[in-house]
């Protein structure tokens, strides 16, 4: 996280590198892949495996399958080798922290069925992977995880990584009963942003709070495509340090889901499309356990938060790029690099 920190501040300074990563020290990730695929049944591959092309790629939502359905072969019909070849490879996709937190999530489910026994959809391992193209071969393929509270989408092209929309939830946001009572799985989203709006001025608050009233989900839900939301907020340019500080460690503990390399290139880019433009908005109150929604927004990104369902004990949390959701800018890129040597 230092590095990370040290990085961000001397992009700031001197300016950024290009919104690309190559995914070349993810080669690993192809050879875990084809190992996951090999260990499936004939059966798991004909719902795992699809052309890059499937309409179903940008198919996603953050509800529980039984609500919504999925595309892909689930975890909890896998045996214990199939399982641990699948983490084997998310792990070269995600942080340490990144894995830790989708399968604390997974492991959620439990604790939801043990305490909703009569829910039909407190079903756990109720995940869903899914891959789009041959990672073998192809210079263009994706994948994608998620169930209740996950949803992971990856693209790669011309070994080229990214990693968006991607989606963490849970609920309750606290456990109030039972062996995990107290158990906050996602306290840092809602304490480092509840500190920065309270650490906030009178005159900074009237421009940050938007509205007293909250929504009840993310804005921008689980559509495929999305554009910046209306301009409301405060910018970085009217925070004192600390409070630059503040927000530019929440930015990053957001980003530290993802592998390094990849966290390292959004920094670079935020720093280069002005930090100081950066906005951050929120609506509701100001205090833990009642309902409020925050979301942070530069030129080419969007983090949302809402904890308003529930009691104010259920968060939904979503990052979301508006070039590059589903590989958008990289596909651009790749088929006009194609086009072009066609033409020669």
């Amino acid at each position: 996280m230092k590095r990370i920190v040290s990085l961000f501040i001397t992009c700031l300074l001197l300016g950024a590198l290009p919104l690309v990563v190559n995914a070349q020290a993810e080669s690993p990730g192809v050879q875990k892949a084809m190992a996951f695929i090999q260990s499936l049944s004939d059966a798991q591959k004909s719902r795992a495996l699809y052309s890059f092309d499937a309409v179903t790629r940008f198919n996603w939502h953050f509800l529980p399958p039984t609500m919504v359905a999925r595309h892909g072969t689930v975890v909890k019909d896998m045996d214990a080798n199939q399982k641990q070849l699948l983490y084997d490879f998310m792990q070269v996709y995600l942080s340490e922290k990144g894995f830790k937190k989708t399968r604390d999530i997974m492991d959620f489910e439990y604790y939801l069925k043990e305490i909703q026994p009569k829910n039909p959809s407190r079903i756990p391992e109720n995940q869903f992977v899914a891959f789009y193209g041959d990672p073998s071969k192809d210079k263009v393929w994706g994948w994608k995880f998620g169930g209740h509270h996950i949803a992971l989408n990856f693209t790669v092209v011309d070994d080229k990584l990214s990693y968006a929309p991607f989606f963490f939830g849970v609920y309750p946001a606290e456990a109030e009963s039972g062996e995990r009572k107290g158990t906050r799985l996602m306290k840092e989203e809602e304490d480092m942003a509840l500190d920065l709006i309270n650490s906030f001025s009178d005159k900074q608050k009237a421009k940050a709070i938007f509205s007293m009233t909250t929504f009840n989900e993310v804005v921008t839900t689980n559509s495929v495509h999305v554009g910046p939301l209306p301009d409301e907020g405060i910018s970085v340019k009217d925070l004192n340090n600390q409070q630059k500080s503040s927000l530019n460690q929440l930015i990053m503990h957001y980003l530290s889901a993802m592998p390094p390399k990849i966290a390292e290139m959004r920094l670079k880019h935020i720093a280069n499309e002005d930090f100081n433009s950066v906005k951050f908005a929120w609506a509701g109150t100001t205090e833990r356990k009642k309902a409020h929604y925050y979301r942070i927004q530069g030129k080419s990104f969007l983090v949302e938060f809402d904890n308003t369902q529930d009691n104010a004990n259920h968060i939904h949390t979503v990052w979301r790029d508006f070039r590059g959701d589903f590989g958008t800018d990289l596909l651009k890129e790749h088929y006009m690099t194609a086009e072009h040597h066609q033409h020669k």
